[in-house]
């Protein structure tokens, strides 16, 4: 069947429409979800929105009931960890967490994704299994976006405590210490932190980095 050029104009009009709907409708659904969190304090909508409709392009992630934010446009001197329970709508643990040395002094401003480099690296990983390791016990990442942190496991990007990340130390320093590359937190909370986000939750790495936002597979896919 032949279809006119009028008829065809008109269907792709209703497949926008449509399509724009669908994104209206999500994002309105994401920022009550933002708000019944109570995160309006804590965690932009905009880096809440992209962890969130990033992660559902995931498909393994086996916890979706939890998410984890690092969000690194904020200085470590600040808390900027944070572990949100989806399902119950509540923030669990909002505490800090060093960057890598080589990242950025009291910001995180270079990212990695090479070994030896001892920076961070940005972007979706998969929260696996727990291990006790030099840094005692610990959590290891999978990074899910090639070219940006798929080094992870290779380079020994980890979660871990520390004592370098407190409120004395920035008393002290003026800043956290920093790891070489792994999201290190402090030590008194660290063990509890890991075992809630363990065994295949995701967790979502960001800063306001034009490479990453340009090549992130999960936050351009519509």
């Amino acid at each position: 069947m032949k279809i006119s050029g009028k008829i065809l104009i008109s269907l792709i009009v209703i497949a926008m429409i449509s399509l724009g709907s669908k994104t209206k409708t999500e994002t309105i659904d994401i920022h009550q979800l933002w708000e019944q969190c109570g995160l309006e304090q804590d965690i932009s909508f905009d880096i809440f929105f992209k962890a969130i409709t990033g992660s559902s392009h995931i498909e393994n992630i086996t916890n979706k009931d939890i998410i984890t934010i690092i969000d690194f446009t904020k200085p470590s001197t600040e808390k900027r960890f944070f572990v949100v329970d989806l399902r119950n709508k509540r923030l669990l643990y909002k505490c800090l967490v060093a960057h890598g040395k080589n990242s950025g002094d009291n910001y995180a401003k270079d990212f990695s994704n090479k070994a030896e480099s001892l920076k961070s690296s940005l972007g979706f990983y998969l929260a696996a299994e727990t291990y006790s390791g030099e840094h005692g016990y610990s959590l290891k990442l999978d990074g899910l976006e090639k070219g940006i942190n798929d080094n992870a496991q290779v380079r020994e990007i980890v979660i871990h405590g520390a004592d370098y990340v407190s409120e004395e130390f920035i008393k002290k320093y003026g800043r956290l210490g920093r790891s070489w590359g792994c999201p290190a937190l402090p030590a008194d909370i660290s063990k509890e932190v890991i075992d809630k986000i363990s065994g295949g939750s995701c967790l979502f790495i960001y800063a306001d980095d034009s490479y990453y936002k340009e090549n992130s597979v999960y936050l351009n896919r519509k």
